[in-house]
C-alpha cells in the first residue's frame, strides 16, 4: 500500500452506519457488481450473495445483509434518504422481490438469497461474492473484499500496480517532515499541494465544508435524539440526556445557536470533558442507528474526530475556519496508517479504528494549537502508543458495546496527546510515528483472530444476546 495514491477524502467519506467495513464496503460492492454486469441489469434472472469471514460472523449485527440490499436497490450511502431505508427493506422482505437500481425487478428473498458462511475467502477476512444467473443460462460471479474504511477491492485488484505518484510523495511520517522542512510550511500546507493535483481548490473547499457540515449535523442529531438503539442489546441513547442536563436552556435551539450557547457557557474542566464525551457518543449512537456519519477513518470510530474538532472550535477560542487545516491534517495521518498498517478491525482489532482515529485527531488538534510539524507527528504517535493492542470484541456483533464509549475515550486521549506533544521537545522523543505504525501492524499480525471483529472472544463471549434485525 505504500505507493498507493490516497486523498484525505479517502479517510473522510460520508456514508451510513453502523460499519464502514461491514456496511459501507458491502454496499459499495453491491453497486459495483451491478455496474460490472456484462449485459446490464435486464440480463439478470436471479441473484445470490455469499458473505464470508468477519462479514458473516458479525454481519447481522453490523447490518451487512441490509447494506447489500440497499446497494442492489440503487441507493447510495452518501445521498440516500436515511429515513426511508427501513421501508425499502420492508418491501423487499414482504414482496420477496428486489428492484435492481430501481428499474429491474427479480425474485429475491433476503433470508434465502443472502448466505452467511463460516469460512473465509483468501486475502482478507471481509469477503463477499455475488452471483447473477443470466437470461442466456450463464452465470456472472464476482468476489470483493471490504478492507476497512469503506474501501473495496476485487480479486483481480489485490496485486495491482501502484497508482501515479503525488507531486510530494508521502508514504511515511518521515516523508511528511522532510517535505515540511524543505518548504518551511505546516503539514496541512504540504498535504494541500497533493490534494490540488487531484481536484481544484473550489472542490476541495466544498468537500471539506460538506464533511464538516455532516459531522456537526450528526453531533446535533445525536444530542437531540433519545430512545433505544436497534439490534437486541437494548442500549439506551445517552448523548441527548447529557446535552440537556449540561445546558437545558439551549436544548431547543437550532444547530448554530446551540453550538454558540455551549461555547458561551464557558464550562469548567469537568464539564468540558463531559461535552467532548457527549459529542463522541452522539455520533456513534447515530452510527449504530443507521444514521449518516463521516468515516473518520471508519464508522466505528466516527465520533473521535468531530468531538475533538468541536472541542477546538468551542473551547479553545480557535479560528472557526481552522476546520479545513484540521481535517486535512487528520486525513493525512489516517493515510499513513492505511499505507503502513491497516484501518480494518478485522485485520488489526480496535487499535486500527479507535487508535487511528485518536492519532488523527491528536495530530490535527496539535496543528491547530500551533504545534510544529514534529510536534504534530509526536501527538499522533502518543495517541496510538496508548491504544496498541486494543481488541475488537463487539457484543452481539453490534457496533455498540464497547464501541460507542471507546469513541469518547479516543477523543479524550487525543486531546491529552496533543497537550503532551506541545510540551515536548521533538529531539527528546524516543518513539517515532513510523515506529509506532510498524508496531501496530506487528501487533495486529500477532493478535488472535478471536479479537478481530469476529465476536468470538473478549467481551463478546461474556454476555449472551439475541441479535435482532437492524
Amino acid at each position: 500500500m505504500s505507493d498507493v495514491r490516497l486523498s484525505v477524502f479517502d479517510m473522510l467519506k460520508i456514508g451510513v452506519g453502523p460499519s464502514s467495513s461491514h456496511t459501507m464496503g458491502p454496499w459499495r460492492a453491491a453497486q459495483r457488481f451491478l455496474a460490472e454486469l456484462p449485459a446490464g441489469l435486464p440480463s439478470v434472472e436471479r441473484l445470490s450473495v455469499d458473505l464470508y469471514g468477519s462479514l458473516s460472523k458479525t454481519g447481522r449485527g453490523h447490518g451487512t445483509d441490509v447494506a447489500v440490499q440497499l446497494g442492489l436497490l440503487g441507493e447510495d450511502p452518501e445521498t440516500c434518504d436515511v429515513s426511508k431505508l427501513r421501508s425499502l427493506l420492508k418491501q423487499v422482505s414482504e414482496n420477496k422481490q428486489i428492484v435492481l437500481c430501481g428499474s429491474h425487478a427479480i425474485a429475491f428473498d433476503p433470508k434465502a438469497n443472502i448466505v452467511f458462511h463460516e469460512t473465509r475467502l483468501p486475502f482478507h477476512p471481509n469477503g463477499i461474492a455475488f452471483t447473477a444467473n443470466l437470461h442466456d443460462a450463464s452465470e456472472f460471479t464476482r468476489s470483493y473484499y471490504s478492507i476497512g474504511g469503506g474501501f473495496i477491492v476485487g480479486d483481480n485488484e489485490v496485486a495491482s500496480e501502484a497508482d501515479d505518484p503525488l507531486p510530494l510523495p508521502i508514504s511515511t511520517a518521515a516523508d511528511v517532515l522532510a517535505h515540511c522542512a524543505r518548504a518551511g510550511g505546516r503539514i496541512s500546507d504540504i498535504v494541500l499541494q497533493n490534494e490540488l493535483s487531484m481536484r481544484c481548490s473550489a472542490e476541495i473547499a466544498a468537500r471539506l465544508a460538506k464533511v464538516k457540515e455532516t459531522m456537526i449535523d450528526c453531533v446535533y442529531r445525536g444530542c437531540h435524539t433519545e430512545g433505544t438503539l436497534p439490534g437486541g442489546l437494548s442500549v439506551e441513547r445517552r448523548a441527548a440526556k447529557t446535552a440537556r442536563r449540561l445546558l437545558p436552556a439551549a436544548a431547543s435551539l437550532p444547530t448554530t445557536q446551540w453550538l454558540a450557547a455551549i461555547a458561551n457557557s464557558r464550562p469548567d474542566f469537568r464539564q468540558t470533558l463531559q461535552w467532548v464525551s457527549c459529542f463522541a457518543l452522539a455520533v456513534n449512537e447515530e452510527n449504530a442507528a443507521f444514521g449518516r456519519v463521516v468515516t473518520a477513518p471508519t464508522n466505528g470510530a466516527a465520533g473521535v474526530i468531530p468531538a475533538v474538532m468541536l472541542y477546538a472550535q468551542l473551547f479553545c477560542d480557535l479560528d472557526h475556519e481552522g476546520y479545513a487545516r484540521y481535517l486535512i491534517t487528520a486525513g493525512q495521518i489516517g493515510c499513513l496508517f492505511k499505507k503502513g498498517a491497516t484501518i480494518s478491525a478485522a485485520l488489526g482489532g480496535c487499535q486500527a479504528e479507535i487508535g487511528v482515529a485518536s492519532a488523527m485527531a491528536a495530530a490535527a488538534l496539535t496543528e491547530l494549537l500551533g504545534g510544529t510539524p514534529e510536534q504534530v507527528v509526536i501527538a499522533a504517535e502518543i495517541a496510538m502508543e496508548h491504544h496498541l493492542g486494543m481488541t475488537c470484541d463487539p457484543i452481539g456483533g453490534l457496533v455498540q458495546i464497547p464501541c460507542i464509549e471507546r469513541n469518547a475515550f479516543g477523543a479524550i486521549k487525543a486531546i491529552t496527546a496533543a497537550g503532551l506533544a506541545l510540551e515536548r521537545t521533538p529531539a527528546d522523543a524516543r518513539v517515532s510515528l513510523d515506529a509506532v505504525i510498524r508496531t501496530m501492524w506487528e501487533t495486529a499480525q500477532g493478535m488472535s483472530e478471536r479479537y478481530k471483529e469476529t465476536s468470538e472472544g473478549g467481551l463478546a463471549i461474556q454476555i449472551a444476546v439475541n441479535v435482532s434485525e437492524c
